[in-house]
């Protein structure tokens, strides 16, 4: 089994945003360098947009109702607060995507990259549990991966979701783990 961990969402904009933010890198960090130290992959994603890609969200999408003028400055492709937090770094043969959705695999490439690699199971970290985590998830799911969530890699703006998430709706995909345990 070829493993690749996910690294979604953490990006400058959204960690700041997170209590905790400096002990969950450290965990991503960890986290990272336990997989390379394995042998597995790692890959990253991040939500940004184009001015192509905000003129392209239909108005009866969600993400249309998201996309006001000062949401679209700090979601721009070329935004600061788009771009990969400084204690996380992908090296140059990783993985990396820009997505437009929730999930890391819709808008992008990322199941052809990772088949390309070989890889037939997946652990996620990301920000947040019930947005990228999930959606990607759910994904993943769909597309038989063998599926890890590591519960102190991920984080949400609501606590109990997080814990709900964890705790009960995720073991149901696959393993829940913490970072020390991977």
């Amino acid at each position: 089994m070829t493993t690749a961990l996910l690294v979604m969402d953490f990006q400058n904009g959204i960690v700041g945003r997170i209590p905790g933010a400096e002990a969950l890198l450290g965990n991503v960090s960890t986290a990272v360098e336990k997989v390379r130290a394995d042998g597995g992959h790692v890959g990253w994603a991040r939500v940004a947009f184009t001015d192509d890609d905000f003129a392209a969200i239909p108005s009866t999408s969600v993400m249309a109702r998201m996309a006001t003028s000062v949401v679209r400055d700090s979601m721009h492709a070329d935004a600061a607060t788009t771009q990969f937090h400084e204690k996380l770094a992908p090296q140059p043969d990783d993985i990396v995507v820009r997505k437009t959705r929730i999930g890391a695999f819709t808008t992008t490439d990322l199941d052809a990259q990772l088949t390309d690699r070989g890889v037939t199971s997946l652990v996620l970290a990301g920000i947040s549990t019930s947005g990228v985590v999930l959606s990607t998830a759910r994904e993943a799911m769909d597309r038989d991966y063998a599926l890890t969530v590591l519960s102190d890699a991920c984080a949400d703006p609501d606590q109990a979701t997080h814990e709900f998430l964890v705790n009960t709706l995720y073991p149901r995909y696959g393993e829940v783990v913490t970072v020390s345990a991977l």
